[in-house]
């Protein structure tokens, strides 16, 4: 490279260290959330005012994960009681004065904004757990496992309660995680495992009948193909009918003919299957992909225990999200209400991961002022 293009490169990612930016994350975001615009586009049969609410959503989020990045981990280390403790209160203010729809009580409407608590729980929980438990290296006391376990069951609760199983799982996953990285004993671990399997019984009996349905329909689609088992057998139909090149963008027929329910928010992953093919899921799954390698870099790379645990466990977070929400769609897993990140139709999710990536980049930035 001639001497004044490297200064220049090195001048331009200088510049955006300053600014707490990872330049390569946010490079990756861009591309999926531009793809995301594209094929939420089609899904929603070209309805531009449903992709420029989205647009702005997505600006909104940018916008935070960028104030996200200044903030350097130790004030969020500070405030994370508070933090956490407020967002507690706010789950229970849903259950009670909570804005209900399609059946679920899951939103506050502040007039000006309606949001879901549970998604911000997503990253809060996490900072919280690392919070408590980052001191502590070689053997956790149990006083402090004991906090923390109450920290995530009572959030997993209250969600359930909304009823919400999808956000529900993924926030247990996010503070599991958290204690995992914390270096959590691998006694506790089998002892929490145990615990779990044995009360699953007691699970179904509290699980909503809809909830049931979905896993007695998961187990055998074809039992009731034209009720519960029609939207994922639609789904798959949309992802097998894509082959390798795709129907085209906006050529869908699956989607167009109003064969797939919910297509611009859980199932936006067919849609997209169906126009692009398989090319086109591997393209995305590639950005995925880069997205979470360059998360655990950052989060490897960091030189504060804190940081490590948080930016594993909002990354192990993020993996969830697109694991849970494709294995849904292909029907490996029950119908729990994930969206694809970054692309489904909705505010507070694209929100709150642009956020996490926030922390991710100040994680990466804070720790020295190095070029790369």
């Amino acid at each position: 490279m001639p001497r004044k293009e490297h200064q220049f490169a090195l001048d331009e990612r200088h510049l955006l260290t300053q600014v707490h930016i990872d330049g390569i994350l946010l490079f990756i975001l861009g591309l999926v959330l531009t793809s995301g615009l594209m094929i939420l586009y089609s899904a929603s049969e070209q309805n531009m005012h449903l992709v420029i609410r989205q647009g702005i959503r997505a600006g909104i989020g940018l916008v935070l994960m960028i104030l996200m990045a200044q903030l350097p981990t130790t004030a969020l280390r500070r405030y994370s009681p508070a933090i956490f403790g407020g967002l507690l209160l706010t789950l229970l203010l849903v259950l009670l004065t909570g804005d209900a729809s399609k059946g679920a009580q899951r939103w506050l409407d502040l007039g000006f904004v309606r949001f879901q608590p549970s998604e911000l729980m997503k990253v809060v929980l996490p900072l919280w757990i690392a919070t408590l438990l980052h001191r502590y290296r070689a053997i956790i006391p149990f006083e402090r496992f004991m906090a923390a376990g109450i920290s995530i069951i009572a959030p997993v609760l209250l969600i359930s309660m909304q009823p919400d199983l999808g956000t529900a799982i993924l926030v247990g996953s996010a503070g599991g995680m958290a204690l995992f990285f914390s270096g959590l004993s691998w006694r506790y671990i089998i002892g929490i495992s145990a615990l779990g399997c044995a009360m699953m019984p007691l699970g179904w009996h509290h699980l909503q009948p809809y909830q049931r349905q979905r896993i007695t329909t998961f187990l055998d689609l074809e039992k009731d193909p034209l009720g519960s088992g029609y939207q994922i057998l639609q789904s798959r139909i949309a992802i097998g009918s894509g082959g390798w090149q795709g129907k085209g963008w906006l050529q869908g027929t699956q989607s167009h003919l109003d064969f797939l329910p919910e297509r611009t928010t859980d199932f936006i992953f067919s849609v997209m299957a169906e126009e692009w093919g398989l090319q086109g899921v591997l393209a995305l799954l590639s950005a995925y992909f880069a997205i979470i390698l360059r998360c655990f870099y950052i989060s490897m790379k960091a030189e504060d225990r804190f940081d490590r645990i948080i930016g594993a466990s909002l990354t192990f977070t993020f993996f969830s999200y697109l694991f849970i929400n494709i294995a849904m769609v292909t029907g490996m897993l029950p119908v729990v209400g994930v969206p694809l990140p970054l692309i489904s139709y909705g505010g507070t999710s694209i929100v709150t991961i642009l956020a996490s990536f926030g922390i991710l980049m100040s994680i990466q930035t804070h720790k020295q002022r190095k070029l790369f």
